[in-house]
């Protein structure tokens, strides 16, 4: 049985009244192909969009079709059928009966002619902004004008009926007539009338084009002054980010060395002078880009009383590496004396390599690094969890093409990420274990939230593919709410090592915990499979709170975006394994959480490489002499210079394996334990192990130190390993 469901009531748009948009459900048949002819699916229609779906319960995680009604074409043909043609492809539907073609052409009808001027009225109306009283009186008169001629219209249009009648019974008075002596003045009574049904006929359209002419004028003039006002807009806009750029880098660089970045000259007029002076901000010369002078007196001026002319250097990061080199190699000759062997502690070729190490892959965890930002500004620990869901997700976005492993990090060496000025963070790295390899790693955020993990890859070759599973928690804190989510990884597995081209595939469940108000939100990572009809890729979730009542339904996909709907209703259906009922979820229209950015131009010859991953090895001063972008294998291997670097890194895997027996060779067993080193007597340098409060868990954490150990530049205490 078709229902029809009120929604939600929908903002009001001013000056447009619309019907109220209603939602249409019900059972139609769709045609499929010649094998299997029609076949039976649910089909919602709602705010202007007809979707279907194979079952009712399909309607809380995967949509078949979705067909826009406002550019469709809604034919009707035979018994009880009808087609809608969009986007140069037609479905053909089959209701049940006459009455219910009928009602769902009419209400197809409805919400595609809804849907039509709700499009004209957006494309029109553009963004709200206060209108100035001249021009909101020079549209009122135009509406007023506008409904005067369409009142004219709806005139004409009775005139044509009543004349047309008219017309209409003197000709048939005449066809009976014909041949009587009569006749002549009943064809000067059609004559007259019909010259009436002329004269208004033209009237008629001299009122459509008077109506067009006074629409299609003033909307060239709307559309003239919208056009400019977002041009407006957006200058203003990369103006005030222009401004507050040189503010940010002024103000560091006066904090750091104040008498290496100006030149102070007293004033000799006294404060009076200063309140009469302006600050002036100059923008780069287009040929050097990469400099801005600033000349204020304004802000240093209440400082320190002194005019400043100020060069400050803004860093642009790259957004190109040489592109890889063609070598071939058989990975089957290496790889077929490796079978359930642990692949880090095998030593392997740099062609298998991508020039980044394993701790640089975790930091481009943090590449949508936003989606925290915006979940520390909720009030809602339940919208807080779905974006930190998402967050979870976007981690594996980069993967897709990256078939290639990373470095694996020596024992010891780090990677440091600042990027305060930029996206409010930093981060830092450590390779706290060789055997098995292990990293740590802290993030605090300017914008309200703290980020820390402890891994341990396992990673195994099983004949046809490669498992990665990450072990270990992730933990993730909000400054204001206290809210703390932990939450772990999924396995990573490589296809077709033997034969055919390699592909990777993300697969498993992830569980993430508000430890502190018990809600949680189980990910599914849906493994691909060749014969099923899933979206490949697909992510699905449900947030629950911690009287396990489901909130929020999240679906996506890794490698492209996250939405999240919110529930408004659940029931109980059918088809659930084991005789378990399964739950049916009503929800409201999806919001997009999350969405993947573009790979960089030319990606697919610089290992598929995010704008972010671009930037992680590219060399900057001042970092630790343990950072990984001093890596000698992995620097030469980012050249091109494939042959150098495995030499380096048979070097640095040589000398690492020494130093491993020298340490064993000098650590008693009872003492590693107490001072919490490892079986291999090594003890970190900036993470130190503790047991989790909350987790009960023994983990990494970050003791403190390293930044103000760069703010130093004292590296004394760092290990000589490259």
């Amino acid at each position: 049985m078709n229902e029809l469901v009120k929604s939600l009531p929908s903002p009001t748009l001013p000056g447009l009244h619309l019907p109220c948009l209603d939602t249409y459900k019900g059972w139609l048949f769709k045609w499929t192909n010649y094998l299997k002819g029609y076949q039976r699916r649910w089909f919602v229609l709602s705010n202007g969009l007809l979707s279907y779906y194979r079952t009712q319960a399909e309607m809380a995680h995967t949509c078949r079709g979705t067909i826009p009604l406002a550019t469709a074409h809604i034919e009707v043909g035979d018994t009880c059928h009808l087609v809608l043609t969009s986007g140069g492809r037609s479905y053909h539907l089959k209701a049940t009966s006459e009455g219910e073609c009928q009602r769902w052409v009419s209400a197809l009808q409805q919400a595609k002619a809804n849907a039509t001027l709700l499009i004209h009225h957006s494309d029109d109306s553009g963004d709200e902004a206060p209108v100035p009283q001249e021009d909101r009186a020079l549209t009122q008169g135009v509406l007023k004008t506008l409904a005067s001629k369409l009142d004219d219209l709806s005139t004409c249009n009775e005139l044509i009926g009543k004349h047309g009648a008219a017309l209409q019974r003197s000709l048939s008075e005449l066809e009976d007539l014909r041949g009587s002596t009569d006749s002549t003045d009943k064809v000067k009574t059609v004559n007259e009338r019909a010259t009436l049904f002329r004269i208004t006929s033209n009237a008629m359209i001299n009122a459509c084009r008077d109506f067009l002419d006074v629409a299609e004028s003033h909307s060239r003039r709307w559309q003239k002054a919208l056009q400019h006002e977002r041009e407006q807009r957006h200058h203003l806009e990369e103006t005030i980010e222009q401004l507050a750029k040189q503010h940010n880098s002024l103000e560091r660089a006066w904090r750091e060395n104040p008498s290496s970045y100006t030149d102070v000259e007293h004033s000799q007029e006294g404060d009076a002078s200063d309140e009469n002076d302006e600050a002036e901000f100059f923008d780069a010369m287009e040929e050097s880009p990469a400099f801005i002078t600033v000349t204020t007196d304004t802000v240093i001026s209440k400082l320190c009383s002194s005019q400043y002319n100020i060069e400050l250097y803004l860093k642009t990061r790259r957004s190109r590496i040489p592109d890889k080199p063609n070598y071939s190699l058989n990975l089957w000759s290496i790889m077929k004396n490796c079978i359930g062997k642990d692949l880090s502690k095998i030593p392997m070729p740099v062609n298998f390599n991508e020039p980044l190490s394993m701790l640089q892959r975790l930091t481009e965890d943090l590449e949508y690094s936003e989606l925290l930002d915006r979940a520390a500004r909720c009030d809602s620990s339940l919208e807080q969890l779905c974006l930190v869901a998402a967050f979870s997700v976007s981690s594996y976005s980069t993967t897709v093409h990256r078939t290639a492993k990373p470095f694996n990090p020596l024992l010891g060496e780090t990677y440091e990420l600042d990027r305060l000025e930029e996206y409010g963070y930093r981060s830092i790295c450590e390779q706290v274990s060789h055997h098995p390899p292990a990293a740590a790693h802290h993030v605090t955020s300017q914008r309200g939230w703290t980020l820390w993990q402890h891994i341990t890859i396992d990673s195994k070759f099983r004949g046809k593919y490669i498992s990665v599973v990450p072990l270990g928690n992730i933990h993730l804190q909000f400054h204001s709410s206290g809210n703390h989510y932990v939450w772990s990884k999924v396995t990573s597995t490589v296809h077709n090592i033997i034969v055919g081209k390699l592909w990777i595939d993300q697969s498993g469940d992830i569980d993430i915990v508000n430890t502190t108000t018990k809600d949680t939100c189980r990910l599914k990572f849906s493994p691909y499979s060749y014969f099923s009809r899933e979206v490949p890729r697909k992510v699905t979730g449900v947030v629950e709170d911690r009287e396990s009542t489901a909130h929020y339904i999240l679906s996506g996909t890794w490698d492209d975006k996250m939405e999240s709907s919110k529930i408004v209703d659940s029931s109980q259906g059918c088809g659930g394994s084991e005789g378990k009922q399964k739950t049916v979820y009503q929800t409201l229209q999806p919001k997009l959480l999350w969405k993947k950015y573009p790979l960089p131009d030319n990606a697919e010859n610089m290992h598929f490489f995010s704008s972010l991953a671009l930037t992680l090895n590219e060399p900057e001063e001042g970092v630790a002499p343990t950072d990984s972008r001093l890596r000698p294998d992995q620097r030469l291997m980012e050249a091109g210079l494939w042959d150098e670097a495995n030499g380096q890194k048979q070097r640095l895997e040589e000398r690492q394996r020494l130093e491993r027996k020298r340490r064993e060779a000098c650590c008693v067993p009872h003492d590693s334990v107490s001072s919490g080193q490892d079986i291999e007597g090594y003890n970190p340098l900036w993470f130190e192990k503790r047991t989790d409060d909350r987790t009960g868990e023994s983990t990494y954490t970050y003791r403190g130190g390293y930044w103000e150990a760069k703010d130093r530049q004292d590296w004394s205490q760092c290990p000589d390993i490259f």
